[in-house]
């Protein structure tokens, strides 16, 4: 069954002071433009702050991140690629940053990603963020899971959205939402249930004209006023 837009936005609409209000509310995704004129670098601090997200209070982690990055001089990926398993174990002595060897570990092998991509297209990551389509965002989870580093899951979604590539995210809110519309009956892990999630936001995306995320965003503030994880 088809989510019907208009009753998305009136449902949600009256609960802000006005729609000004509301769509301050409500995230926005880089232009492929701006996607395309971001570092590499910024694409490796990107996966390696969701990675590090994942099983903990977000606020904890974007609070070291500071510390991360001059840790880590940048995240630069041609530098960290070349990091040994030895090297990344004396960053454990750094009481500044959370100290997780395992997800420490992800660091090179998400910078070799990085730049596989980049020598493969020719022009770097934001390209390859730019040029893959939104109506596909589920085949662009797959690839982030298949061939970075503890990317799969909500990961995949959850660093996109620090990327600022447009992509929706399928939070308990939004899963509640698409399972009252009858797009899905349960939390969606097939791919059969995936594509029907990605074709209800591609018509939803289609008669609104809004970015996938705030299509994200609006979902999840349909069934509460605070949402979750816009």
């Amino acid at each position: 069954m088809p989510i019907d837009y208009p009753w998305l936005y009136d449902t949600v609409a009256p609960r802000f002071a006005n729609a000004a209000a509301l769509e301050a509310a409500l995230p926005h995704p880089l232009s492929p433009q701006a996607l395309r004129a971001q570092g590499d670098d910024r694409y490796l601090s990107a996966m390696t702050q969701r990675v590090f997200q994942a099983g903990m209070q977000h606020s904890v982690v974007d609070g070291k991140w500071p510390a991360f990055e001059a840790a880590f001089a940048g995240f630069d990926p041609q530098t960290l690629a070349r990091h040994s398993a030895q090297d990344m174990a004396a960053y454990l002595d750094n009481p500044a940053i959370i100290r997780d060897r395992t997800k420490l570990l992800t660091i090179p092998k998400n910078a070799q990603f990085i730049l596989e991509v980049a020598q493969e297209n020719g022009q770097g990551f934001g390209a390859f963020l730019a040029d893959w389509p939104d109506t596909d965002t589920i085949g662009l989870w797959q690839v982030l899971a298949r061939r970075g580093a503890r990317l799969g899951g909500r990961s995949a979604a959850g660093f996109l959205r620090l990327a600022g590539k447009d992509s929706f995210l399928l939070t308990s809110h939004v899963v509640e939402r698409l399972i009252q519309a009858g797009v899905v009956e349960r939390t969606p892990t097939s791919q059969r249930d995936l594509q029907r999630v990605q074709a209800a936001f591609n018509a939803l995306q289609e008669r609104s004209g809004r970015p996938l995320c705030q299509l994200s965003a609006l979902l999840a503030l349909s069934i509460s006023p605070q949402g979750q994880a816009l």
